[in-house]
């Protein structure tokens, strides 16, 4: 993983655990890798990555179980509505695009259509 300076590393975690977690490659109730695998993984300090998990348990995307581990919630409503905001932004970000470039609204709903039939693998 590629780390941007300008941001504290431990909140460039957060971002990446919690798409791990909304693309399904964490999925809910599956234990999570422990500190020091993925400090190792990601070549940075084990201090950052229990920062970064705390926050997580924070946003109520993780659970720590005493003797078990850490865990992704098993709160699925919790996962889907990160979800649901996570593309309210991305077709707030469009749909201000789209204005932008003068489209009208069939064409920028069309567009949407035709990229979603040729992107359906992905």
């Amino acid at each position: 993983m590629k780390f941007d300076t300008e941001r504290p590393i431990w909140l460039q975690l957060v971002a990446e655990f919690e798409r791990r977690i909304l693309v399904g490659q964490w999925s809910p109730g599956d234990k999570i890798p422990g500190v020091r695998d993925l400090a190792v993984e990601l070549g940075v300090n084990p201090n950052t990555v229990q920062r970064a998990f705390a926050e997580l348990e924070r946003r109520e995307l993780a659970r720590t179980e005493r003797t078990a581990g850490r865990f992704v919630t098993d709160k699925i409503e919790r996962v889907e509505q990160l979800r649901a905001t996570g593309a309210t932004g991305a077709a707030d970000d469009y749909v201000r695009e789209a204005k932008r470039y003068g489209m009208s609204k069939q064409a920028a709903i069309d567009l949407i259509a035709d990229r979603w039939a040729n992107k359906e693998g992905t």
